[in-house]
């Protein structure tokens, strides 16, 4: 039964088989190979529009980086009270962007309120040099509490940002999780609502390693492997990730893997329904599940062997949990088994 994180999960044997068969022989490296070429051209074909790719090896980097490439003296990213590069990177987009500031924004649910975006934005007089000067907004897709951006709630923010002339960036750790749970095509969530650029994770969602920044016009990314290098995320083999993603776009891999694990988290949230012990703290879509367990069931099912991790309670609902209680998240994965889910609903029962 476990619950902690889609990143305790294996690669799948798809992925497994394409780096054994992509490490014979010889390829030139840096990114010139022609399965990193073919990889490209995937992405052109997935996102319906040429764009520019740069692998990095994780999600701290892509998102790091991408802010990086947009950055401005005195630069200030806008994003969610509890967003990931706010909560969860240790500063590592104020690191690799030389200092720009993260501001934040509220909104219920873990989203941007487009109204609360337009607000902060507007305390930044483009006069005011003590200020700073914001360069970018970052929304996460599905969002830090499971939640997801309606496709007219990107293009509000996106054009909020774009008439700033600030970049909008989406964090997509679990970009096909969100895809699924949405029903869009990966366009339709991205730059055909305004993104500019993209975080792409598939580590979490069945890879080993494989994340990469996607830039929808690649006119505007002629620096970024100046960039990436300084990052120290260029690899000399990148064939390696490259081989990856092969497998993982192939025949609809990575879309059927998100699928399941969404749909794992669903009968989660059916178990919480029917229980008169726990309770869904929020609803959620993709395939994030936050519940809110008495202390001592919590006890049990973790001596069960049950693996989940306890949860701060969102800024917005600082009182969700009773003194017995405790708010846990929990996480399904491509790798998740119908059988745990049914004897975690049992314990729920």
């Amino acid at each position: 039964m476990i619950f902690a994180s889609d990143n305790w999960s294996g690669a799948h044997p798809a992925v497994n088989a394409a780096l054994a068969r992509y490490s014979e022989g010889m390829a030139s490296a840096y990114g010139t190979s022609e399965l990193d070429k073919a990889v490209e051209k995937r992405f052109d074909e997935i996102f319906e529009r040429e764009v520019a790719v740069f692998f990095v090896g994780t999600g701290t980097a892509a998102n790091s980086l991408a802010l990086a490439s947009v950055n401005r003296p005195g630069g200030v990213v806008l994003c969610h009270r509890e967003a990931h590069v706010v909560e969860d990177e240790c500063g590592a987009p104020e690191f690799f962007t030389h200092g720009a500031r993260m501001a934040p924004v509220d909104g219920p649910d873990g989203l941007i309120d487009p109204a609360n975006l337009k607000r902060e934005i507007a305390r930044f007089k483009p006069d005011f040099v003590h200020a700073g000067q914001p360069m970018a907004v970052s929304i996460s897709q599905p969002g830090e509490a499971g939640t997801l951006y309606a496709a007219e709630t990107i293009e509000t923010i996106a054009a909020i940002a774009h008439e700033r002339g600030l970049t909008l960036h989406m964090d997509g750790a679990r970009f096909a999780n969100g895809l699924v749970a949405t029903g869009l095509s990966p366009a339709e969530m991205t730059w055909k609502r305004g993104v500019d650029i993209l975080s792409f994770g598939a580590t979490k969602n069945g890879c080993w390693c494989a994340e990469a920044i996607v830039v929808f016009d690649p006119a505007k990314a002629t620096q970024f492997p100046y960039i990436r290098k300084r990052g120290a995320q260029l690899f000399s083999k990148t064939r390696f990730v490259a081989a990856q993603f092969m497998a993982y776009f192939d025949d609809g891999l990575w879309l059927r893997m998100a699928g399941h694990a969404n749909r794992m988290a669903d009968r989660l949230r059916q178990a919480l329904a029917a229980s008169n012990a726990a309770r869904e703290a929020w609803p959620t879509q993709s395939n994030e599940v936050f519940a809110v367990l008495p202390k001592d069931l919590a006890a049990r099912m973790r001596e069960a062997g049950a693996v989940f991790h306890d949860w701060n309670a969102p800024h917005s609902m600082p009182e969700l949990a009773g003194e017995d209680e405790t708010l846990v998240r929990l996480v399904t994965s491509w790798s998740t088994s119908e059988e745990d889910v049914v004897r975690f609903a049992g314990f729920l029962r």
